[in-house]
């Protein structure tokens, strides 16, 4: 083999440097997806709408008991997301399609400025949460941020992993999207300030193209593993 900086030295270097990308490769996807769905910049709206009137203190501890909920329930289903699919008899191609679909219909909701239940609830239940005295749980963790889109998107990503590197990617990217997600409730107080009504319809559309594209995307493996023929084999 040839040495240098863009070739392999040996046989378990090849691998090393394969594992590396492919893991890699999911960070970058994971990131994207996880971002789109549970993007802060969209939940920061309704959440300084629940908070309203609150002092700063409460609403930040607000702001940290809504991460340490969405980690708790993505932890749940990124530990137990495909057995669960095993235990009702779904495979993970039949999921992929039903999710890519659930996903476009989130996104394109997005893209029209509005939003989805499936994501963000009934219109009765958000006429409920303002009456909610704690709003961390219901809705802000659950189904605001970590709903069926997110629920989703992890099973889906899990269910595609390989191997160790595989999952440490995904769960990087769910610690970085949930951090970044912290810091931005917390602030909230400060960053709403800054938001015009503009800049977020602006944010959540294009955040409703990129979970869109993603959705499409996952449709179309999934119909190809279902359907070889369509992957031309």
């Amino acid at each position: 083999m040839r040495r240098g900086p863009f070739f392999c030295f040996s046989v378990r270097h090849c691998r090393v440097r394969h594992n590396v990308g492919m893991a890699t490769a999911v960070l970058i996807k994971a990131l994207g997806a996880f971002f789109a769905i549970m993007n802060p910049f969209v939940a920061l709206p309704m959440f300084l709408a629940l908070t309203d009137g609150a002092a700063i203190r409460e609403q930040r501890r607000a702001a940290l008991r809504v991460v340490l909920y969405t980690l708790v329930l993505t932890a749940v289903v990124f530990g137990s997301g495909t057995a669960v699919l095993r235990f009702f008899g779904i495979g993970i191609t039949a999921f992929r399609v039903a999710g890519g679909i659930v996903l476009l219909v989130i996104g394109l909701s997005m893209l029209n400025g509005t939003g989805s239940s499936a994501h963000t609830g009934t219109k009765g239940e958000q006429e409920h949460l303002s009456q909610t005295p704690d709003v961390a749980f219901y809705p802000m963790a659950f189904p605001v941020i970590a709903g069926p889109g997110t629920i989703t998107t992890l099973v889906i990503l899990t269910g595609q992993a390989k191997g160790a590197a595989g999952y440490a990617s995904i769960a990087a990217a769910l610690l970085a999207v949930s951090a970044g997600l912290g810091v931005v409730l917390f602030l909230a107080g400060n960053i709403g300030h800054y938001l015009s009504q503009t800049l977020r319809s602006v944010m959540t559309r294009l955040m409703g193209m990129i979970l869109a594209a993603i959705a499409v995307q996952m449709v179309i493996v999934g119909l190809k593993a279902a359907f070889p023929v369509l992957a031309g084999s």
